[in-house]
């Protein structure tokens, strides 16, 4: 008989760590209280993309269509069967994770776990001992300790992917990515958006320019930004809610229906009994090694529970290294290239460093950028707005980070993730032929560019000959 694995949690973590162990002749018993498919399927990555998708295809529509010679009359949408499609969409998903788990042999118990020994996991009275243990819980909404936040109409990232009509208002607390995408969406549909952000800037770690091109798009849709600004309270205001805040010109008062708080999340780690087993710990978060090990022998931790990058592709490859570590492989989690895809519109895509980290960290960098008003693809779509940025090291032209807004941004990054996992330079990205007409040109454009070799852009003598 193999290994006997427990892994607590259904998310993009746990199932991907099941199903790995599974391959590698592992006895599996995967436990969630919820549906298969963790907060990813079922309450973050694909309802919101499902959102994204109508509200884009509503804007290619009402704007987009007219400047390309398309017109359609009384054009409208029609919210509760967005919603139908959204639930459509995750319920399908989570029958295809359902035959994932059935076809590798893997026992699926729904309740909820708590561990009352290093490898032993109680369900509902039920104790089921293991060679090893992955816990794979996942997180929660982070919610302020402000006044007010506990009344009716103020709601998280769950609530909003259950809205049965759209309010007229909605002041978003957060401007990270979880507060860009749904203002995106909101505004799409017609709501007017307020985002209120703590910090200076919104989409924080994100390069400024990059984030500075999405807000300026975002405001041209009706958007508002309060940067800099902190939440006082919130209360009653008729129907709606009265949302006080301070910002750098002094108080800020905003009449709104909705109140959406989207101020990052939490691991979920309170209900599991951690402490008792002496779990080492930062905060709530379940501290690993880069093999996905605990201080507690037998047990492992993936996912938004472990992590400090909450990103689903994450939690898939820590499930892979937890669960061929367990199987005694040697496999360790390499952080170093982590894409990070936002999908508003125009959408964001990033991975590596930011001009300003790379500075900070003590490079000298050389940094390409490509307009994609000069890319023929993005004139042809209607989608100009964006960039591509190359960032690399002076000495060697070694590729450190690319980040790009427009376009098919979240699916072009993949070139960038591969580019620093092979250690590529400039040189290789440009020697690398793009099909045309594409806006992935643009990417060698942006490394043509950083070395004063760009094409489809004015050279720095026009002016000059233009005179």
């Amino acid at each position: 008989m193999g290994k006997r694995i427990i892994v607590i949690g259904a998310g993009p973590g746990g199932y991907v760590a099941a199903i790995r162990a599974a391959q590698l002749g592992g006895a599996v018993t995967i436990v969630e209280k919820g549906n298969l498919g963790g907060t990813c399927l079922n309450r973050g990555c694909i309802p919101t993309k499902v959102l994204l998708h109508s509200a884009e295809l509503l804007t290619a529509l009402t704007h987009g269509g007219p400047a390309s010679g398309i017109f359609a009359d009384n054009v409208r949408f029609d919210w509760s069967a967005i919603m139908n499609r959204k639930a459509q969409v995750v319920e399908r998903l989570q029958t295809g994770v359902s035959a994932l788990i059935r076809s590798n042999a893997i026992t699926h118990i729904r309740g909820e776990a708590k561990l009352v020994a290093p490898t032993v996991v109680e369900i509902a009275g039920q104790r089921l001992e293991a060679d090893a243990v992955v816990i794979a819980t996942g997180s929660v909404p982070a919610i302020p300790v402000v006044a007010g936040l506990d009344l009716e109409g103020v709601i998280t990232s769950d609530g909003a992917l259950s809205l049965e009509t759209l309010p007229q208002s909605i002041a978003i607390i957060g401007g990270g990515v979880i507060g860009v995408e749904f203002a995106s969406i909101f505004a799409s549909f017609g709501v007017s958006v307020t985002v209120v952000e703590m910090l200076p800037g919104v989409l924080p770690g994100i390069d400024t320019e990059i984030a500075g091109i999405l807000c300026k798009v975002l405001t041209q849709k009706g958007v508002r930004f309060h940067t800099g600004t902190r939440l006082r309270d919130v209360s009653k205001k008729g129907e709606g809610l009265r949302v006080r805040m301070e910002g750098p010109e002094g108080p800020v008062c905003l009449d709104v229906d909705k109140l959406l708080v989207a101020a990052g999340r939490l691991p979920n780690t309170a209900s599991l009994g951690l402490e008792r087993l002496g779990m080492a710990m930062d905060a709530t978060r379940v501290v690993t090694d880069e093999r996905m090990r605990t201080n507690i022998q037998g047990l492992y931790a993936v996912g938004d529970c472990t992590s400090r990058i909450m990103l689903a592709h994450v939690a898939e490859h820590e499930g892979r290294v937890a669960a061929e570590n367990i199987m005694g492989h040697d496999a360790v989690m390499d952080y170093s290239a982590v894409p990070l895809a936002i999908h508003t519109t125009p959408a964001v895509a990033c991975v590596g460093l930011t001009e300003e980290n790379a500075e900070k960290s003590g490079h000298t960098v050389k940094v390409g950028r490509f307009p994609l008003i000069a890319n023929g693809k993005s004139l042809i779509a209607g989608d100009s707005a964006g960039m591509v940025k190359v960032v690399a090291g002076m000495q060697h032209d070694e590729i450190l980070g690319v980040h790009i807004v427009g376009g098919p941004a979240t699916d072009m990054i993949a070139e960038g993730v591969l580019a620093l996992n092979l250690e590529s330079t400039l040189e290789d990205m440009i020697s690398t032929i793009h099909a045309h007409p594409t806006v992935t040109e643009a990417v060698a454009e942006a490394a043509m560019e950083a070395l004063g070799r760009a094409i489809h852009i004015p050279g720095p003598f026009a002016d000059k000959r233009s005179a």
